[in-house]
């Protein structure tokens, strides 16, 4: 699990997850302190708070609807093994238990919300509002059936979390940030600064003469583990995926432009049109406002008598297809730039529309497309072969073939490493070829053995098998075979050891009242000037590392801090601290009040429901939790 946290947060799969994870939790409370009890669980049992109970079958479910809004939203799926590396079983669980402790607290308050109530909530939530502006009960149906829910769960679980947001709202009720810690807030972020600096780099650290046997010799023995060889280890692996298969096919025009005709029309760029609609409960009030138009009332004045905002009137600049009423689309794309329609009836009541702006379509040639076509059929094709292929592979590796040997049985590419290190690179240092993008099979082949058979490892909707041939343990180098590096490495430390005396000399100086244009003067380097940055700022030649230090020095001091190559060192001087007012009527603060008192109210309902669940009673089922998650696998 370790390391798989590791390899997750070393890369922008893991930024991207850990935002989702996020966003997807319907409580973000950060709670934390949960008994583990392991006495009077049944096996349906996960979890219970206070009187109810989490049934392992209801978790595996929110969990699994979990991972796979996740999965969407990535464009993959996510393993278990992913999941447990970044903390969602743990979320999900704490999410589940918090709404629950809520749920109970309700109850035992005897709070209730109607029916009527709950369909009003949710006829009024604009995410299933149709073109119209009203209700529209099939996209409120295609919508939740989307995320997994059935009309009945969704309505039972918006009346839930209605009663929760009645709860949460009276503890954060009259909550307000005080003004102190605005203003402080304010200071912090707003508050600028000035500094006049240099840059010392490897000519201001002077001549570096050649170190003797003696002091290389000593440095290496000093620093011996730097320069120790990594261990390497000869892996060999083949790839069954689509796309791998798919390459060696060969699709013919024939097939291709069969494919080409059926999809022409999606292929191409269709016509798109800027259309505005005004819709009327009758044909006769839709005539006389055609009539108003004719007479010289502009369109956007009628929409404005009968109180429609832009957003109510204009669908955007559209294609014909992505207009849902089939009798607006035609007329729609019937008319000239300017013009407004007769009135249409249409599903949703009697429309008047207007084309503004009209983008022409394209249509595409077949040759512009064929090779494309010919990859996805291939693909396509080759979709069916993976899991024949897969099982043929597994019968080979079963009767003892290696996955040299069965890859070449099976008439399939296997590719072979020499030797390859953790990293995944060669003992000349570079990046070793021929692993295709996003292909892991080095931390697999680390984490495994010589003569270890392998599971395989799921790759592009297809697998990945791989065999560890041989192990070169991590040793000791001597200096002869290092000498040019230890030498290299001991002159960057000479020098980075000379400007940081050399530094630290000038900023002695400059605290005794010297000037730093004449240390400039001295080194024959010039002085730079950065006025009025904030703290998160990055003005130009001013590493994040200075900015840093500038901000822990006060008006008038000096310092040095460490410059954006390895081998350079700032000196500054901070000439100007600038804090501007705060001015507690601006946008500004009006924004900053409300992050700051969303992050208060989480606060305060995060200790509400923590002394809820310790009140009521809270337990875990840490085996049905571990057999759920896949941690016991």
């Amino acid at each position: 699990m370790l390391r798989g946290m590791r390899k997750a947060s070393s890369n922008w799969l893991g930024k991207t997850i850990m935002a989702v994870v996020m966003g997807v939790l319907i409580i973000s409370f950060g709670i934390w302190g949960i008994a583990d009890i392991f006495r009077g669980f049944g096996q349906s049992t996960l979890a219970r708070i206070g009187h109810t109970e989490i049934s392992t079958e209801q978790f595996r479910q929110i969990y699994t609807e979990r991972l796979q809004q996740i999965g969407r939203q990535l464009g993959r799926p996510m393993t278990m093994e992913q999941a447990r590396a970044f903390g969602l079983d743990r979320q999900v669980l704490q999410q589940i238990i918090a709404e629950a402790a809520l749920d109970e607290d309700a109850r035992q308050m005897g709070l209730g919300q109607s029916d009527a109530q709950t369909m009003r909530m949710i006829t009024s939530d604009p995410n299933f509002k149709g073109v119209s502006g009203a209700f529209d009960p099939a996209r409120f149906q295609a919508t939740i059936r989307q995320v997994g829910y059935t009309e009945q769960r969704y309505v039972a679980d918006q009346r839930k979390g209605s009663l929760r947001r009645q709860i949460a709202n009276t503890i954060t009720a009259g909550l307000e940030p005080p003004k102190t810690l605005i203003e402080a807030v304010v200071r912090f972020q707003n508050e600028q600064r000035s500094i006049d600096y240099i840059k010392l780099d490897a000519a201001q650290a002077g001549a570096i003469d050649t170190p003797s046997p003696e002091a290389l010799a000593s440095y290496f023995e000093d620093h011996k583990t730097q320069f120790r060889a990594p261990e390497y280890r000869k892996i060999s692996f083949a790839v069954i995926t689509p796309e791998a298969i798919g390459k060696w096919a060969t699709v013919s025009d024939e097939d291709a432009r069969k494919i080409f005709e059926e999809r022409k029309d999606k292929l191409a760029t269709p016509e798109r049109r800027q259309v505005s609609q005004i819709v009327f409960p009758s044909v006769e009030e839709a005539q006389a406002a055609r009539s108003r138009i004719a007479s010289g009332l502009s369109f956007e004045d009628l929409a404005k008598e009968r109180g429609l905002n832009p957003a109510d009137v204009d669908l955007g600049m559209v294609a014909k297809s992505g207009i849902l009423d089939s009798a607006i689309a035609d007329a729609a794309f019937s008319l000239n730039p300017g013009d407004v329609s007769e009135p249409v009836k249409g599903h949703f009541g009697t429309a008047l529309v207007r084309v503004g702006k009209i983008e022409p379509g394209n249509q595409v040639t077949y040759e512009s497309v064929a090779p494309q076509l010919k990859r996805e059929i291939a693909a396509a094709n080759a979709r069916s072969q993976v899991a024949s292929l897969h099982d043929k592979m597994e019968d080979e590796r079963g009767g003892g073939a290696s996955v040299v040997e069965a890859a070449q049985k099976l008439g399939l590419a296997a590719v072979t490493i020499e030797a390859v290190d953790r990293s995944g690179r060669a003992p000349d240092g570079q990046p070793v070829a021929g692993i295709p993008q996003g292909l892991n099979v080095v931390t697999q082949a680390f984490s495994s053995d010589i003569g270890v058979d392998n599971d395989p490892i799921q790759f592009n909707g297809g697998y990945v098998w791989f065999d560890v041939l041989g192990i070169t343990p991590s040793r000791e180098r001597k200096l002869d075979e290092v000498k040019d590096q230890v030498e290299a490495r001991w002159r960057e430390d000479q020098i980075t050891s000379r400007l940081r005396t050399r530094a630290t000399d000038i900023v002695q100086k400059l605290g005794q009242g010297g000037k730093l244009a004449d240390e400039a003067a001295s080194l024959g380097v010039k002085v730079d000037t950065a006025a009025g940055f904030k703290r998160d700022a990055t003005p130009p030649g001013v590493p994040e590392s200075v900015v840093q230090a500038v901000f822990r020095t006060p008006k008038d001091a000096a310092a040095q801090a460490p410059g954006a190559g390895g081998g350079e060192l700032i000196v500054f001087r901070v000439t100007d601290v600038t804090v501007p007012p705060v001015d507690l009527a601006s946008d500004d603060i009006r924004k900053l009040k409300e992050t700051l008192l969303r992050g208060l109210s989480d606060e305060q309902i995060a200790e509400y429901v923590t002394k809820l669940e310790s009140r009521i009673g809270t337990s875990i089922n840490q085996s049905a939790l571990a057999q759920v998650t896949g941690a016991n696998n």
